[in-house]
């Protein structure tokens, strides 16, 4: 069965030409690996979302997605035979250290399975990892008693797991949080308050849930300072580990959403009886600096979701220009008896393609990347560990937003390719699209993103992390600047040049006051560095494919490279991504210095203009 939801050559190609991840075997982290287990993750992970997890995505859609049942989210039946087989085949636990039963699996070895279950349906995919991230707050900021009650169920795949942050009113404003935390005489807590849009917030494929909440204990400052974070499980935790009393913690009311409605998105209501019992996390009033640690790592994976989207939309996509036959070549247009052709051969379909197919191949390159960095976190020492930190941390909101955006835009190309017919239930690109746009919302809204970028990540270390960064890239358009890819390391080259003039403008602009001004074009900014970082990585991928063409086919010119894309499959590999990069660096990543115009300009109309004037 042809691959639907990734491209597995594009896959291998990232990880073992690109980013040479096999090295990491030599490392102590990951020495027991071999390149061998690596390809077997990603053969057994390609077949569990194409096998088990892809049938349930319209499935689980059309029949209504979760429902509130008695008090209780019933999930679509079609999740509980695949939510088995991942949980018994170890998904869960791929990057789980070894001593917490996990398999210790690189980040950009794991990201690749990962990728395929977004792909094959998000909705499944956020059931399974919720109880990870849970998990991973326990390990990393829990006591003994709590590793020991909560961590193997969680990793398991036993317990489900949320992130419970938002309340009604507040939105991304958790520190206007109202739910409080009542010290009681066993150092236990009393929680009384609701959350909303609780993403998994309830549902029957766990005998537990396990609700990290965040809350302030009563005396505690307002704001973010004086939040505290706790362990609030559905069912109360007994002393032996085993499920004891109903924890008065009550879903109220399930959101009817226009897509991921299998994904059952909840008002829960903590105390309503007074009989809400939580466990303090960590140190009391340290719950944000507790929470990001979880938020970041969901962060990556709402970017994923964004990349899953996009490559399962340009797959069927490509697949159904292939097939779909309607026109005839455009130098016989006017003869109506001219043969009808696919329609990939039309020349708006092909542009149409190609932006897919850069975009999703440019974001593949980021995600996996940032995933390299977390590896390289864990394998190196001191500085060069630090280094790589920074790296992560000014990648993170850019893989969050523009990778949510992007995906979503694939989605919509998906659908005009398809015509008629995509905006129909017939085919699945539509349901791509709904289920698409939220990523861009929760985890904190892309503008959000944006201000995080600009207002910290940028200026990390005194904006050496960014610099560093910058001339990174500027040395591989130095390294093109001479050859086949001279007019493409040109334009990437400036584009560098503008952004590190953009960050410039935006340091003066915010130091004299234009802070308003400055947070106007967060957003603009964050697609900006966006296009910048996927130019860098699709012209690293270029050079790297057209190194390999002139090994395959010395003095090959285009028509000659054209039929032996017939023949060989690595050559037709290797001249798309030659395509690819061409494409993008020349449609998108030559706009930057108009884009750096524009942000860096004296527009302010969005700054002064009177509200009632809007």
């Amino acid at each position: 069965m042809a691959n639907v939801l990734v491209d597995e050559r594009d896959h291998r190609f990232v990880m073992q030409e690109m980013l040479e991840v096999q090295k990491l075997c030599q490392t102590e982290r990951f020495k027991e690996h071999t390149p061998e287990t690596f390809e077997m993750i990603l053969d057994a992970g390609y077949k569990m979302a194409l096998n088990e997890i892809w049938p349930t995505y319209q499935e689980g859609d059309h029949s209504g997605g979760a429902k509130l049942v008695n008090g209780r989210v019933v999930l679509p039946e079609c999740f509980v035979g695949p939510y088995q087989k991942f949980v018994e085949g170890g998904w869960l636990t791929l990057e789980i250290p070894s001593e917490h039963g996990g398999q210790q699996m690189p980040m950009s070895v794991a990201i690749g399975a990962m990728e395929a279950f977004a792909a094959a349906n998000p909705a499944f995919f956020f059931l399974t990892f919720g109880a990870i991230g849970a998990g991973r707050l326990v390990e990393n900021f829990g006591d003994d008693r709590q590793r020991r009650l909560y961590m193997e169920p969680l990793y398991q795949g036993r317990w489900g797991g949320t992130m419970a942050l938002t309340e009604p009113g507040a939105g991304s404003d958790v520190g206007a949080l109202r739910t409080t935390a009542t010290r009681l005489p066993d150092g236990s807590f009393k929680i009384e308050g609701t959350k909303v849009f609780i993403s998994n917030g309830d549902q029957n494929l766990n005998e537990n849930i396990v609700h990290p909440v965040l809350a302030r204990i009563e005396g505690d400052p307002p704001g973010t300072k004086g939040i505290s974070i706790f362990l609030v499980p559905r069912i109360r935790v007994n002393e032996d580990g085993s499920l004891g009393e109903y924890n008065d913690v009550v879903t109220a009311n399930i959101e009817k959403k226009m897509g991921l409605k299998a994904s059952p998105t909840c008002l829960l209501n903590f105390g309503e009886n007074g009989e809400c019992i939580g466990e303090l996390l960590g140190q009391e009033r340290a719950g944000m600096k507790i929470m990001f640690q979880m938020m970041n790592e969901a962060r990556i994976h709402v970017g994923l979701q964004g990349l899953g989207h996009s490559s399962a939309a340009f797959l069927h996509a490509r697949n159904y220009a292939k097939e779909r036959i309607q026109g005839s070549p455009v130098a016989n247009m006017k003869d109506p008896k001219a043969a009808r052709v696919p329609i990939i051969q039309h020349p708006d379909v092909r542009r149409m393609l190609l932006s897919m197919k850069s975009t999703t191949e440019g974001m593949r390159a980021l995600i996996f990347y940032a995933s390299y960095c977390v590896d390289k976190m864990h394998t190196t020492e001191g500085e060069e560990a630090a280094r790589w930190d920074e790296r992560l941390a000014l990648l993170t909101p850019i893989v969050k937003a523009y990778c949510s955006d992007q995906g979503f835009r694939v989605c919509e190309t998906a659908i005009q390719i398809y015509g008629g017919y995509g905006f129909c239930q017939e085919y699945p690109v539509e349901q791509f699209l709904r289920d698409c746009k939220v990523a861009s919302i929760y985890e904190g809204a892309n503008g959000i993103q944006a201000m995080d970028l600009i207002g910290r990540k940028l200026g990390i270390r005194g904006g050496q992390a960014l610099f560093d960064l910058l001339t990174e890239i500027g040395e591989l358009a130095g390294r093109h600047a001479r050859g086949p890819l001279a007019q493409e390391a040109a334009i990437l080259a400036k584009a560098t040049e503008v952004f590190g003039d953009v960050a410039m403008h935006l340091m003066t602009s915010a130091q004299s006051g234009g802070f308003k001004q400055t947070l106007v074009n967060a957003c603009p900014v964050l697609e900006l560095m966006g296009d910048l970082l996927l130019g860098w990585l699709l012209l690293w991928q270029a050079g790297i494919a057209q190194a390999k063409l002139e090994k395959l086919a010395p003095g090959a010119e285009d028509a000659k490279l054209e039929e032996l894309c017939g023949k060989s499959s690595d050559i037709a590999y290797y001249v798309g991504k030659l395509a690819t990069a061409r494409f993008f660096l020349h449609r998108v990543l030559a706009l930057a210095p108009g884009k750096a115009e524009v942000i860096k300009g004296t527009d302010d109309a969005a700054v002064w203009v009177p509200e009632v004037a809007i």
